[in-house]
């Protein structure tokens, strides 16, 4: 049994994406990250459109891998870095639909993330000190993450 506390709600504005083709590794595209928010109990505040990005790469077995790196400004303007592994996959045809830009319950497809955490925060340095994980949902503006602290 693992115990966890919900530590936010991160929406992310993501309007573009380059797309570089098919490499030796997979598909591969950059999106960008124009900005966003977030808020739990113990923090809250904006993601920075600057810099920030997710590399994506659609790999063979049709699993959309992410590796995602923002800078989170709390509202008492504390700095956080933020940056997440994750993996997005289901049906073709659910998948097929979200690339599209429309709404997919989460509950059809598998999508989930383990963020990390940095800052030289003294207030919110007990986030250096966290395991954390999250499920997602793809919006047509961007993802929308629940992210629980592990107890």
């Amino acid at each position: 049994m693992i115990n966890t506390r919900h530590l936010m709600t991160l929406t992310l504005d993501v309007p573009t994406s380059v797309d570089l083709g098919q490499t030796p590794r997979g598909g591969r595209k950059i999106a960008h990250i124009a900005g966003g928010h977030f808020e739990g109990e113990r923090l809250k505040g904006q993601v920075q459109a600057a810099p920030g990005g997710d590399w994506l790469l659609l790999r063979s077995d049709g699993v959309l891998s992410l590796d995602v790196r923002i800078t989170l400004e709390t509202d008492d303007h504390e700095l956080i870095f933020m940056s997440y592994q994750g993996m997005r996959h289901g049906p073709a045809a659910v998948i097929e639909r979200l690339n599209k830009g429309e709404r997919v319950a989460s509950e059809e497809y598998y999508f989930r993330m383990a963020p990390l955490f940095e800052t030289g925060s003294a207030r919110y340095g007990w986030i250096n000190r966290l395991i954390a994980v999250a499920t997602g949902s793809r919006e047509p503006s961007g993802p929308i993450y629940q992210i629980y602290e592990v107890l």
